[in-house]
């Protein structure tokens, strides 16, 4: 046998090898696109129910951000401070009744005694800031029957 007939079947038989391959691939290709296709199946959704506010609330955080507070410090030379306080709130009923018009005054009374103690070099450093913060916390879940504040935020805060 010649070399040149040999290449011949060679090339003959990888070209019908790769013709079948292609045509078998065309053939899957067109069933999966069309014979085969099955419509999605329409599924009747259940709406959900509207949370109630009570437990919409329980899950977010709530904080009730206070009028800023201008108040005279203690010690000499006489100063000022000037500070936004945020109160976070552990709970809806908690911040209902920090809404309420008295507990709020009660709070604000309280809060304005504690900086009225405070002298400058107590509240120049992070510490003393800190010990403010968990004074007010204190002195704020004292006028609170149902609620509690976790945490005090301080969103201005300026000492002249």
């Amino acid at each position: 046998m010649n070399v040149k007939a040999i290449i011949k079947k060679v090339l003959i038989g990888t070209g019908l090898t790769l013709n079948i391959g292609v045509l078998g691939l065309g053939t899957y290709w067109v069933f999966i696109s069309t014979v085969g296709y099955e419509a999605p199946v329409i599924v009747e959704k259940t709406l959900r129910e509207p949370a109630s506010l009570k437990e919409k609330f329980s899950q977010a955080p709530m904080v009730y951000t206070m009028d800023k507070f201008v108040v005279n410090l203690s010690g000499l030379p006489k100063r000022t401070i000037r500070v936004q306080v945020n109160l976070d709130m552990i709970g809806p009923d908690a911040f209902q009744e920090i809404m309420d018009f008295d507990n709020r005054a009660k709070a604000r009374d309280k809060i304005v005694r504690i900086l009225n103690e405070k002298t400058f070099d107590d509240l120049e450093t992070i510490q003393g800031k800190l010990f403010l913060k968990d004074r007010i916390v204190e002195e704020v879940n004292h006028v609170l029957d149902r609620g509690l504040v976790k945490d005090v935020y301080f969103t201005d805060f300026v000492m002249n």
